[in-house]
């Protein structure tokens, strides 16, 4: 049988070759950059040029370009070696963001292919009980995208190994298109940096699946991803975004409109403000509709017809932080944490609603602290808002240092399920449950507001 080189992927299967050589002869790109990438008069799009890296690159080679562009170790009792060889590499930084020349959006541009129809032996990873596409899994594939991503767009020609340690800061918004994902289509990833700051910089990226030869949309993602010095400890400059086009001028006047949006939320945060005068009214309505009226007590209540007491609504679970799980920095990798996450979030919904949940939207995951290697991550999933169908989850997750038996909180996870059937209303007891039922109905507002 003959055997197929494509991008350094070695394979007997020669359906995977011509899956990406019909991708590359059909490139139906997400629209932005599908006209970005188009030019000439006669209408017809043309191809863009190959030579500028465009070609597709397998799901299974992209945490390996991200060793090789930082110098990582595939061993791990030779990372404290790595770390210190990247110390030299501060002496590449640029000093403003002036200095480094800027770049264009189908500069960091990025598709990778997911061949779990023309390549079978993959599909195990993928899979789960009910026979679709792990979704955890897809968030361990966007977050190392993303990364790639940055790297491409902080790119100097020059430089063998990249001075910059650029990390997931924030998850900002996943939307999903299609509820059940399939285990025997080929999947593509694309994505690229769509707004950038001083030192972070937005990445907007897209999954589709391959249906009768047509390449469908199934999520839309955005992450912000943060660039630092060789030792990840300080702030680093990234390249200027420079927009070619009154479309991707509209693509950077919205990134820099999702900054604002961020920061307003945060500022209104019920950590730091409190609640409106029509949240106060939900909360006092909650509370006078649980109030025993046979004994006209404060203490005593009463749960409401199909509903649940939101104390009753929650799991945890605990991980410990293996190397297998490390990533080019010797940190816990990202997209590890999150698939963590998703996958209590999911058990909390479906034990919440009795049937199976799937995953509309996941929002405003911030990566407050890395997580080390020999940690033990404790992952708290809570059920804060139902409506209808849908289930809002917050996981909460920490580190415990078993010398100081400290806690300290890494991430906040919110995700939006909707269930096969009605679920029970969530009903806050306490006051602090109050505050996560307040929070949970926010972002429930927001996911329906996007989508």
């Amino acid at each position: 049988m003959k055997i197929t080189y494509f991008r350094g992927v070695k394979t007997k299967d020669t359906k995977f070759f011509h899956s990406v050589y019909r991708l590359c002869t059909m490139w139906k790109l997400p629209s932005f950059l599908a006209r970005t990438l188009t030019s000439g008069t006669s209408g017809l799009p043309l191809l863009p040029d190959m030579a500028e890296g465009h070609l597709p690159i397998h799901v299974n080679n992209v945490r390996s370009r991200l060793r090789d562009i930082v110098g990582a170790s595939t061993n791990w009792r030779d990372h404290v070696q790595a770390m210190q060889e990247r110390k030299a590499l501060h002496t590449l930084l640029a000093k403003r963001q002036e200095d480094l020349p800027p770049r264009r959006m189908k500069d960091s541009y990025l598709e990778v292919i997911l061949p779990l129809g023309s390549q079978p032996q993959i599909r195990e990873k993928y899979l789960n009980v009910y026979n679709s596409v792990r979704f955890g899994r897809i968030l361990e594939d966007l977050d190392s995208l993303g990364v790639l991503i940055c790297y491409t767009h902080t790119k100097q020609e020059m430089q063998p190994r990249s001075p910059l340690s650029i990390v997931t800061a924030l998850v900002d918004k996943i939307n999903l298109h299609k509820k059940v994902v399939h285990p025997d289509c080929d999947i593509k990833f694309t994505g690229n940096v769509s707004w950038v700051g001083k030192t972070s910089m937005e990445v907007k990226m897209h999954m589709l699946q391959l249906h009768d030869g047509d390449y469908c949309p199934v999520l839309d993602a955005t992450f912000v991803m943060v660039a630092r010095d060789p030792e990840n400890k300080r702030p680093a400059f990234v390249n200027p975004l420079i927009p070619e086009s009154p479309e991707e001028e509209e693509i950077f006047k919205q990134g820099e409109m999702n900054k604002l949006k961020r920061i307003d939320f945060s500022t209104a945060s019920l950590l730091k403000m409190a609640p409106t005068a029509e949240e106060r009214n939900i909360v006092h309505d909650i509370f006078l509709n649980t109030l025993d009226t046979r004994t006209v007590s404060f203490r005593s209540r009463v749960l409401p017809p199909n509903s649940v007491w939101m104390e009753d609504a929650k799991l945890k679970g605990l991980q410990i932080c293996h190397p297998q799980e490390r990533n080019i920095f010797n940190r816990i990798f990202g997209g590890f944490l999150m698939r963590k996450a998703f996958e209590l979030g999911w058990a909390t919904a479906c034990s919440c609603g009795g049937s199976r949940p799937f995953i509309v939207s996941v929002d405003d995951i911030m990566f407050q602290r890395p997580v080390e290697v020999g940690s033990l991550l404790l992952l708290s999933g809570q059920v804060c808002y139902t409506e209808k169908n849908y289930i809002q989850v917050r996981v909460h997750s920490e580190v415990y240092d078993a010398d100081t038996r400290e806690h300290h909180t890494t991430n906040i996870f919110h995700f939006t399920f909707i269930s096969e059937n009605e679920v029970p209303r969530v009903v806050p007891k306490t006051y602090g449950e109050s505050m996560l039922y307040l929070d949970g109905k926010r972002h429930f507002a927001a996911t329906m507001k996007e989508i």
